[in-house]
């Protein structure tokens, strides 16, 4: 492998970055181009069990890794990753710095953070910076694979039983302090200014429902779901579905 600032990619082949410092024009919207993942993790061996899983397909391309978060900015700015594959705790800079500061920067790659399941703090702060989802060290290949896809394709990865868990431990008010809840009033306040039918399509979010799953429930098209999702995004100011649904669960409406 080829070395770059701390990170690595493959060394010539398919799987090498194409455009270094780029996005490329064509990603995976286009329907032309590999969607390109960048693994961050501290474990060599989970690096490689993730490279195999994805590397052999023909609509994911492994560009780049890198074994700590303060090697991201490097590897996203020579590898122009569209989906980062992101660990929470490594040794220097953790996975949630390294999301906070990737999803700060202007057209950002997605997020989905590695992680087990104890650290649901820790989750939630990732989600809140903007990374689309999580997935445990454990899921299964093949929905790592779907995982991937479905990010890249502008959909979260949520498993709704599970989130709402995480959210809801983590996200409730604390009974032991007084007065009112400003993380709930200020939810309430943006959510107030939305039309019904936008309400309606930020509440399905907060439940975990695809685009699909809205389009079948609120009697629209796909594209139609996907216009709105994207007129809320606009109007609250906010970077992804996810964080739109964590705004449903502050202002306690799912």
């Amino acid at each position: 492998m080829a070395a770059v600032a701390g990170v690595t990619a493959p060394a010539g082949g398919p799987g090498s970055p194409d455009v270094p410092g780029a996005r490329a024009e064509s990603g995976p919207a286009g329907g032309s181009e590999p969607v390109r993942v960048l693994i961050v993790d501290d474990d060599a061996l989970v690096r490689a069990g993730l490279s195999m899983i994805l590397g052999g397909l023909p609509d994911l391309r492994v560009v780049g890794e890198a074994a700590d978060g303060g090697e991201v900015p490097a590897a996203v700015a020579a590898y122009a990753p569209d989906v980062v594959l992101m660990d929470i705790r490594m040794p220097r800079v953790d996975g949630l710095a390294a999301t906070e500061a990737l999803r700060g920067q202007p057209n950002p790659p997605e997020v989905l953070v590695l992680t087990t399941f104890d650290a649901d703090e820790q989750v939630l702060r990732a989600l809140r910076a903007g990374a689309a989802g999580f997935l445990l060290k454990d899921t299964p290949p093949v929905d790592i694979v779907h995982a991937v896809r479905r990010v890249a394709a502008g959909e979260a990865m949520l498993s709704p039983s599970v989130t709402r868990t995480l959210i809801n431990h983590v996200t409730a008010a604390n009974p032991g302090l007084p007065g009112p809840d400003p993380r709930r009033e200020r939810a309430l306040r943006l959510l107030a200014a939305l039309s019904e039918r936008e309400r309606q399509v930020a509440i399905a979010l907060g439940r975990g429902h695809t685009n699909a799953e809205i389009a079948g429930e609120l009697f629209m098209s796909v594209a139609t779901v996907k216009a709105y999702v994207s007129r809320l995004l606009t109007r609250l100011d906010l970077n992804n579905r996810v964080q739109v649904a964590l705004l449903v669960h502050d202002a306690d409406l799912v």
